[in-house]
C-alpha cells in the first residue's frame, strides 16, 4: 500500500481520480486546494490493483447504470454535509449516502449503510443490499426526472 498525491487544475479531479481508479485500488480521495488556491492536490491510498470479490463489486457498482449521469463524489458528499447540516436526514438523504457509499467504499461501509437503508424502509435482509441501493437510487432518479 502507499500514498499518491496529484496536483492539477480543479476541472481535471474527475478524469484524475477515474484514471486512478483504472490503474490502481484507491481508498477515499481526499482534496485540498494548493498554497496559490489555483489547483487542487488530491491524496489517496492506493494498492496493486487486485481482483479480489471486493474490488469486482466495487467495479461493478461504480460502472451500474442506475448511477449513469450521477453528480461526482465530491458534488454529492457536499450535499450530504449541507443537508446534515440542516438537520435533515431523510429517506432522500439516506439514499443518496447509500449510492455514494455504493459508487465509491469497496468495503463493508457501502454494506452497513444500505442495510440502514433497508431497515428505515422496513424491508427485510437480503442477499445482496447494494443491489437494493441501485434499484432504489433508479426508481428515484426516474421520479426525479433523471437530475438528483
Amino acid at each position: 500500500m502507499f500514498e499518491i498525491r496529484v496536483i492539477c487544475d480543479p476541472d481535471d479531479t474527475d478524469t484524475v481520480t477515474a484514471e486512478l481508479n483504472r490503474a490502481f485500488t484507491l481508498g477515499a480521495v481526499r482534496r485540498y486546494p494548493t498554497r496559490d488556491g489555483q489547483r487542487v492536490r488530491l491524496y489517496a491510498t492506493a494498492d496493486r490493483r487486485g481482483l479480489s470479490p471486493d474490488f469486482a463489486e466495487h467495479m461493478r457498482a461504480r460502472n451500474h447504470e442506475a448511477y449513469t449521469g450521477a453528480p461526482d463524489q465530491q458534488t454529492e458528499t457536499d450535499w450530504l454535509i449541507a443537508q446534515t447540516n440542516d438537520g435533515r436526514c431523510d429517506r432522500e438523504w439516506w439514499l443518496r449516502r447509500a449510492a455514494l457509499a455504493d459508487r465509491f467504499h469497496p468495503d463493508e461501509q457501502a454494506v452497513y449503510v444500505a442495510r440502514a437503508l433497508l431497515a428505515l424502509d422496513g424491508e427485510g435482509e437480503t442477499d445482496n443490499p447494494r443491489d437494493y441501493v441501485r434499484q432504489q437510487y433508479a426508481v428515484w432518479r426516474a421520479q426525479e426526472g433523471g437530475h438528483p
